[in-house]
């Protein structure tokens, strides 16, 4: 049914009107209570087999909405609704900002994908931060919030900037992400060398824990998937080194060749720059994620992105060694009915699988296979 009112309705549509279309849609059946408990009964039933513990909170599942979505915190029990075990609001920055002009956001509907240069359009740090304070929870669920730079803001002034917005929303957050890795922002990406990240993770940090006292705020950071091997090796020894709590892989990609694309080459190139999400990041994403756990194991959570359509793909984020998984393009076309089905298909795996637990499951093939190559 879904599908036929994507390709009737919504495909047809500028990519950024549908979403805010059905950005409105979640949030009213959410604000309704006869609605919103049906629609939950509905599309988020609960299967206690995939209950997960990550960063020290506990989760109904592993499967999360990825940030871009909700940037401004303002429909997070609406996506809880529809089944996403935790929601990463933002990306926030410290200043509010309209992002790149428009037109912004574009489907490639034959590779089920999407490219976008939003520009980390939101309200900024200070009112996402009074929104969060003022929200009243529906539906139980954990809130990651994701964090940027100010594009105004110099390279050079990055860490205050990102402070900043640690110093106001970390006390909301139920775990913080920042983000060095969206191509949108011009310099953003400089900020993933390890001489760049080291004192901007040191100095969040402390403002985290200078803000919040009662309780550690777990600490992640997401990286790109262009970053070459070398450098998601720096990465992941750096989060070890500074006792970061997990690395979300992937970001979008810049890439355009390599990917398997079958939109035509001059539709890809008229659209022009931005960062690529969807099927085509699969391998990518999964490459990347490998290689983390395979330098990392268990110290830190990994959180799989990028790509994740099926539960298929799920399961093999897990496998490969994400505690949690993510996703968003894919909600674009799969509709409302997503989370069900993901929810749905890991449960079987899991069942049909030697793993009593997801938590037994997790790196399960990244250690045989480097144990195989060891050998």
């Amino acid at each position: 049914m879904y599908r036929l009112f994507f390709d009737l309705i919504f495909k047809r549509m500028d990519p950024e009107k549908a979403h805010h279309l059905a950005f409105a849609w979640i949030r009213t059946a959410a604000r309704i209570p006869v609605l919103r408990t049906f629609v939950a009964a509905v599309l988020a039933p609960r299967h206690t087999a995939l209950r997960t513990e990550a960063l020290g909170l506990r989760m109904h599942g592993p499967f999360g909405l990825a940030a871009g979505f909700d940037k401004n915190a303002a429909a997070i029990d609406g996506m809880a609704m529809l089944g996403f075990d935790h929601v990463e609001i933002g990306t926030v920055t410290a200043q509010p900002q309209p992002g790149n002009p428009k037109k912004r956001l574009f489907r490639l509907v034959a590779d089920r994908a999407l490219i976008n240069r939003m520009g980390f359009n939101n309200d900024g740090s200070a009112a996402v931060a009074e929104r969060l304070a003022a929200r009243k929870e529906v539906f139980r669920t954990t809130v990651g919030v994701n964090i940027g730079k100010t594009k105004v803001v110099p390279e050079e002034e990055a860490v205050a900037d990102y402070v900043t917005s640690t110093e106001r929303l970390a006390a909301h957050a139920d775990y913080l992400v920042v983000n060095v890795s969206s191509p949108n922002t011009p310099g953003l990406r400089n900020l993933q060398a390890t001489e760049a990240l080291r004192p901007l993770l040191s100095a969040v940090r402390e403002a985290a824990d200078r803000t919040v006292t009662s309780r550690r705020v777990p600490l992640l950071v997401k990286i790109a998937p262009d970053l070459a091997d070398e450098d998601v090796d720096a990465v992941a020894d750096l989060a070890v080194e500074l006792g970061l709590d997990g690395i979300i892989a992937t970001n979008t990609t810049i890439a355009r060749d390599g990917l398997g694309l079958t939109t035509p080459k001059r539709t890809v190139e008229a659209i022009g720059a931005g960062g690529l999400s969807g099927a085509p990041l699969k391998e990518r994403s999964l490459e990347v994620l490998g290689r983390l756990y395979a330098r990392v194991g268990d110290k830190i959570t990994l959180v799989g992105v990028g790509g994740i359509e099926t539960a298929d793909d799920a399961w093999e984020r897990i496998l490969a060694g994400a505690t949690l998984v993510q996703g968003y393009s894919a909600f674009i076309y799969e509709g409302p009915f997503w989370c069900r089905a993901i929810h749905r298909g890991l449960a079987e795996r899991l069942a049909a699988s030697p793993y009593t637990t997801l938590a037994e499951a997790v790196g399960a093939a990244t250690r045989a296979r480097t144990s195989g190559e060891a050998k």
